[in-house]
């Protein structure tokens, strides 16, 4: 019999092969071609998943979760009228509420609709919820030419977030990274509705790389225009 683990010594030395971390993120060119495969995906007689799978795949996209915590997530969870959504089987252990940004808020409405149980992402068999979404993946990957993993999803949210200045400690609230070390934001009261501007500034970069509606930039200039036509007229 061997009295002692033969590879302790590696441990003990810190020889442990370290597996580097992954820096994967879809690309700003690549984020249209990847958002119009997935919107392609769509039900039909041999999977009636696709759509929900779609839904999916924007919903962890456009909020940073995790993959689990967005498979799993329950109506319970989400408050259509204050526009938020909560998980709490998180990796930290702590709850997580996020703002919805106006285009979640417009799909999960839709999902609502249609729900049959208590879960966002149903199975099509209306048994629990979705377990499995490769085969989907590899639909889009296919077509945009796009290659990712869920948690690439989750990096390109948070690497967006950066690439916008939002500040470091809203970065980490939005990702529910814990902050420990970190003195100063210990005496931060996290507010889930300072989260909502950070949360729609995502939302509009995403959708602009896709064309899918004018920025706020353009909205606010909109604003001004019409402010300075009634000077005008005054």
């Amino acid at each position: 019999m061997i009295q002692d683990n033969p590879v302790k010594r590696l441990s003990q030395t810190r020889a442990w092969y370290r597996v580097e971390r992954r820096q994967t993120v879809i690309k700003p060119h690549e984020i249209k071609p990847w958002f119009q495969a997935v919107m392609n995906l769509k039900n039909d007689s041999k999977s009636q998943n696709r759509e929900t799978i779609r839904d999916y795949l924007l919903l962890v996209l456009f909020t940073g979760l995790r993959r689990e915590e967005a498979a799993s997530m329950t109506w319970n969870n989400v408050d259509l009228q204050a526009k938020t959504l909560k998980v709490t089987d998180t990796k930290n252990h702590l709850d997580h509420t996020l703002p919805l940004s106006n285009f979640i808020y417009d799909l999960l409405q839709q999902r609502k609709a249609t729900a049959v149980n208590t879960y966002v992402f149903q199975r099509s068999d209306g048994q629990g919820h979705i377990t499995e979404q490769r085969k989907q993946m590899a639909k889009v990957i296919k077509e945009s030419g796009v290659t990712f993993t869920i948690h690439d999803l989750r990096r390109t949210f948070m690497t967006i977030a950066e690439s916008l200045d939002i500040s470091a400690y809203a970065v980490k609230r939005l990702a529910n990274h814990k902050m420990n070390d970190d003195i100063t934001a210990g005496y931060i009261i996290a507010d889930v509705e300072r989260l909502r501007d950070p949360m729609q500034k995502i939302t509009d970069y995403i959708l602009k790389c896709v064309g899918y509606k004018p920025t706020a930039t353009v909205s606010d200039l909109s604003k001004k225009k019409s402010h300075n036509m009634r000077i005008i007229r005054h």
